[in-house]
């Protein structure tokens, strides 16, 4: 079982940045690939972007490409998302989730095993 914490959430003007912080615990902490998802409200849940299990590989969402940079220590058991430009658009609840297998879709929410509660990002005009 793996437990994740998200962090670093809160209120910004357009063009600001935050930096979003998943911590894990539990068992084989480093051992998953690992993704960012947003949602809002009425809506589905939106893949913001993932991450291999050592880092190697990074995947994101057009909407969030150039802006936003996911990275993992896992000396330290934590993943991260720095999000730089920030518009309102991409005020959300932003959860953080861990695969238990290599499946090859980092985008579907039904390929991760564990999810954290969320922080929310809101991004003023």
């Amino acid at each position: 079982q793996v437990q994740l914490v998200e962090s670093g959430g809160g209120v910004v003007h357009t063009g600001g940045s935050l930096r979003l912080s998943c911590a894990a615990s539990g068992r084989a902490r480093g051992s998953y690939a690992m993704g960012w998802f947003r949602q809002t409200p009425g809506k589905e849940r939106e893949f913001v972007a993932a991450i291999s299990r050592i880092g190697l590989v990074t995947y994101y969402a057009d909407s969030v490409k150039g802006r936003f940079t996911i990275s993992r220590d896992n000396a330290k058991n934590t993943l991260y998302l720095q999000m730089n430009s920030l518009k309102p658009e991409d005020t959300a609840e932003y959860c953080c989730a861990a695969k238990n297998l290599p499946t090859p879709r980092h985008s579907d929410p039904s390929e991760y095993a564990y999810w954290g509660q969320g922080t929310q990002v809101t991004v003023s005009s």
